[in-house]
């Protein structure tokens, strides 16, 4: 019998405009003890760890290309933010999380290991 995945739900923002995103459409937030890097892209929002997988750069000091991808500031490595993967070739993968807007603020999911 498997356990499914749960989701603890933590409220980052009152709303959108409350994020304060740099001019390539990025933000650095602490959740939870847990630093990541919030996007938003033709409105879209979008949230995963807040350093590369390659070099550690900081994911929030970089920004969002004209394709929607997240690009790294120090190697410029992309990932598509919808699923975290490395699309300029170098293999690597970004952990992402759920976000959601909401009428009562902006909010981002993490998975909780069930109780066995």
């Amino acid at each position: 019998m498997s356990n499914p995945q749960k989701h603890t739900w933590y409220k980052i923002a009152e709303s959108v405009a409350e994020i304060d995103f740099n001019s390539g459409g990025l933000a650095e937030i602490e959740v939870n003890g847990k630093k990541l890097c919030i996007g938003k892209h033709n409105e879209q929002l979008f949230a995963c760890t807040q350093k590369c997988p390659h070099a550690g750069g900081i994911l929030a000091d970089g920004y969002i290309d004209a394709l929607g991808n997240l690009v790294c500031p120090l190697h410029r490595y992309k990932f598509n933010p919808a699923n975290g993967r490395n699309i300029s070739g170098e293999g690597y993968f970004l952990k992402s999380f759920r976000i959601e807007s909401r009428e009562d603020g902006v909010y981002v999911s993490f998975e909780t290991k069930p109780v066995i």
